[in-house]
């Protein structure tokens, strides 16, 4: 207080952002740096409630792929919003031309998964041609009787084809992977129709000549069932299907 008895009020100038889920120390104490935040320190989702009530007034959120961010979520920040980051590779759940309409900048986060996306899909890829999943459970089931030749026998990747279906980021990081196992890549896109070091072709000879194929397509009214009875049947009977 004054001498005259007059509060002098320090206000921050700094913008006012929700955080929905806890981010790495180093990525929060940047933000801290010039923001005011408001975490959610819970362990579980922020509620549906929750988020409409601490959005308010807020300059920018921060937020992750499951919270929709509608119309009532932006009505309920109020014309100060400027900035929705999704902590994620897609944004499905966000209302984006609702956003533009109000003049609010959309952010995402879409390459920060690639080459893990890819290293899991060749972890798959040699999970299922090796067995490796089968002779994990025979053993901690005590069922192991000891080697044999013939015993889990699976397929040798060397000299076999690769396709995969839809030839995005995480698909081009698949296929550099692929010479290290010796396999050949084919792939069907529509789109893309030129690719180093690949084979373009239709989807159904795709299906007719691979040994291992992957599934690199987004999920759309168009490709849901992408692979169903007749896709099956056109498979190579030996094939194996990932679903990455």
């Amino acid at each position: 207080a004054s001498a005259s008895g007059t509060d002098h009020l320090t206000m921050s100038t700094k913008p006012a952002v929700l955080v929905t889920r806890r981010l790495p120390s180093a990525v929060l104490e940047r933000l801290e740096s010039v923001c005011d935040i408001e975490l959610h320190t819970e362990p579980t989702a922020i509620t549906r409630e929750s988020l409409l009530a601490r959005v308010a007034g807020k300059d920018a959120l921060v937020c992750l792929l499951t919270e929709p961010i509608d119309q009532a979520v932006l009505d309920a920040a109020g014309p100060s919003l400027k900035v929705v980051a999704n902590v994620a590779v897609g944004f499905n759940n966000i209302d984006v031309a609702a956003c533009r309409a109000r003049g609010i900048v959309v952010t995402n986060t879409p390459d920060v998964l690639t080459n893990a996306c890819a290293d899991f899909t060749w972890a798959l890829i040699l999970a299922v041609t090796r067995r490796l999943g089968e002779g994990e459970r025979e053993l901690r089931d005590g069922r192991w009787k000891g080697w044999a030749l013939d015993h889990l026998l699976g397929m040798e990747l060397r000299g076999k084809q690769l396709g995969l279906v839809g030839m995005g980021r995480i698909a081009r990081a698949v296929a550099d992977k692929a010479p290290a196992f010796g396999m050949a890549v084919a792939y069907t896109d529509q789109v893309v129709s030129d690719v180093p070091g690949a084979t373009a072709m239709s989807l159904d000879r795709l299906l007719a000549t691979s040994d291992v194929l992957s599934l690199h397509v987004n999920l759309t009214p168009q490709t849901t069932h992408l692979i169903d009875q007749k896709a099956l049947v056109k498979m190579r009977r030996s094939a194996y299907l990932i679903n990455t």
